[in-house]
């Protein structure tokens, strides 16, 4: 008979130093985060390609390394800033396919937004630049990957894991609601993983700055929509809170909890909050109880992201340094 497949545990372990590029250091070894700053400041002020008076970027400023992924849009790549040696990721977009999708308003919504957000669990976005033919992000360097790939290895993720990464997107979300930023579209095809194992929300493409909190556009990926957005319905920053249901859902099972034949079906069941779990004697009945606060119907009635962090399944299950630590 068939072994099922085991849960990840080494998820959050720091990854070997062999082959892995390090971020400068000082001399006595802290993170040089002053020469990271010195590296982008032109970019953290504005200083995008076609401002006035500034020193622009442009390609010839980086060394360009591996590919580390490719999009609909273009590809990214490992770059090194040749003044600094500062380590980056240079995602490269053609205008041309940005403007036969027409997604031009939407790749300036996202600059918008993530290159003002500053948390430890939000990927950087430290500037961009263009030319004729291509658009340029500078985006911070997450040395271990793609979570997807992680979670598609393993199957699906231990409880201590899973605890962990949500506490962390929990505060990272948190924060990004009180710049009154909707993210929209958490999942794990758009998390980054960094060299300590610390989660990077990394993809901000249907994300929205709404200071009313309001919205009523439907986006997001189908297996994550909320029911007020298949209804049609506003939705408020509580979509957010029902995706982190269901992303800890897909990390302790392996797969989305509404999952149907086809799409009509799936959104009868997120539409019903059809939620069902599978027989598995390694989830507990708190996880269970967790997700459940945060997949109801009734928006205003989700778990605060808040209060994520003194729910029994998270104080048993996450990492003691990272609750100690506080938002």
């Amino acid at each position: 008979m068939q072994q099922p497949l085991k849960a990840c545990t080494n998820v959050l372990k720091p990854a070997s130093q062999a082959g892995q590029v390090k971020a400068p250091t000082d001399a006595k070894g802290a993170p040089q985060e002053s020469q990271k700053e010195q590296a982008v400041a032109r970019q953290d002020e504005g200083q995008a390609a076609g401002t006035s008076g500034k020193r622009r970027w442009t390609i010839d400023d980086f060394d360009i390394g591996k590919p580390l992924g490719k999009g609909k849009f273009g590809n990214v790549y490992l770059a090194r800033e040749k003044q600094t040696k500062f380590i980056v990721a240079l995602k490269v977009l053609f205008k041309s396919q940005l403007q036969q999708s027409n997604v031009e308003h939407q790749l300036r919504r996202e600059i918008e937004i993530q290159a003002h957000l500053r948390h430890p669990n939000i990927l950087r976005l430290y500037g961009y630049f263009y030319d004729k033919e291509k658009v340029y992000l500078i985006l911070e360097y997450a040395a271990r990957g793609e979570l997807y790939k992680e979670l598609v290895r393993c199957n699906h993720f231990d409880e201590r894991t899973s605890a962990t990464y949500i506490l962390s997107l929990a505060r990272a979300l948190h924060y990004c609601h009180t710049k009154h930023v909707i993210h929209r579209d958490i999942k794990p095809e758009n998390l980054l993983v960094g060299l300590n194992g610390e989660l990077k929300i990394s993809d901000f493409g249907w994300s929205v700055h709404a200071p009313s909190n309001r919205r009523k556009t439907l986006c997001g990926t189908l297996d994550y929509l909320p029911p007020e957005m298949v209804e049609g319905k506003e939705h408020t920053t509580a979509v957010d809170n029902w995706s982190l249901g269901v992303l800890t859902y897909e990390f302790l099972f392996g797969g989305p909890p509404f999952e149907a034949p086809g799409h009509q079906d799936t959104y009868r069941r997120i539409v019903r909050v059809d939620l069902k779990f599978p027989e598995r004697s390694d989830v507990s009945p708190e996880a269970k109880t967790f997700i459940r606060k945060l997949l109801t119907k009734e928006a205003q009635q989700r778990l605060p992201l808040t209060q994520v962090e003194n729910d029994p399944w998270i104080r048993a299950n996450a990492d003691p340094e990272l609750l100690a630590r506080g938002n």
